[in-house]
């Protein structure tokens, strides 16, 4: 079922060719994950990967995860695995609790991760809380400026 899109404030971001937008009210994980709280049900968080996450993995083609509703997590735990088009990653907890389950949107078109990542196309939620080094959004926004300026350089450094 979709997820309404209430009003938020969302802040933009622009560095040489990446470009996003980062709900201001969301955490973040310094690994390129979003964790935002449920409002209907307090204590359940919903957690999807950053756009720029989405960018470096491409369209998602496969999935799992390998840990069973009620299960519990800690921040680092890795609980499952997706594949992109452009790459392959293990996916890791971000949250402290009890894992609630993915999202079941994602079997019926995988791609809605990358199409729609902050609404609609999140991974997994969880019964708990966010890990201890979460950031705001201006702090993941700042670890951003940092890791494109560093990939850019590195980029343009001679061999």
């Amino acid at each position: 079922m979709p997820v309404p899109d209430a009003p938020r404030e969302w802040i933009k971001f622009r560095h040489a060719r990446f470009t996003a937008r980062f709900p201001s009210d969301f955490r973040y994980s310094p690994s390129h994950y979003w964790m935002s709280q449920v409002p209907e049900e307090p204590g359940l968080w919903r957690v999807g990967f950053t756009k720029f996450a989405t960018r470096m993995l491409g369209e998602l083609v496969d999935f799992t995860f390998s840990i069973p509703e009620g299960g519990s997590v800690e921040p680092g735990r890795m609980i499952g695995w997706v594949e992109g088009f452009k790459a392959a990653s293990d996916v890791f907890c971000v949250m402290n609790g009890r894992f609630a389950g993915s999202n079941p949107a994602l079997r019926a078109d995988a791609c809605i991760v990358r199409s729609d990542p902050y609404l609609n196309g999140w991974l997994y939620a969880v019964r708990g809380e966010p890990e201890p080094d979460h950031l705001d959004a201006a702090g993941y926004i700042a670890l951003l400026d940092t890791i494109i300026t560093k990939m850019a350089s590195e980029e343009h450094a001679p061999e």
